[in-house]
């Protein structure tokens, strides 16, 4: 799938439909998902109809449904390449000078 081509609604109502496909793999009710996730059965609803809702939320849905290991994917750690490394050495302070 092209995320980047979809808007943002169609992007948050994928994420819901997904949400709600691993909920029902799980065998969870809407509500016991609300309940373990410590979230409004309302807004379990919302997010499973791709309406907004905060991160908070779905971060909340996804540690219960065992899903929080797929943010590293999402948002993989930012590495610094060897070039920039080398650039920043460089710039590193080797000594101080006292003007006299």
């Amino acid at each position: 799938m092209d995320w980047n081509s979809l808007s943002n609604t169609s992007v948050i109502q994928e994420v819901g439909k997904r949400l709600k496909d691993y909920r029902l793999a799980k065998k969870l009710t809407q509500l016991q998902l609300a309940q373990k996730a410590g979230i409004s059965l309302f807004t379990v609803a919302q997010i499973e109809k791709g309406n907004p809702v905060s991160v908070s939320m779905v971060i909340a849905v996804m540690r219960v449904l065992r899903l929080l290991d797929n943010l590293e994917l999402l948002l993989p750690e930012q590495e610094i390449s060897p070039l920039e490394i080398l650039k920043l050495k460089g710039e590193q302070r080797q000594r101080v000078r006292h003007k006299k």
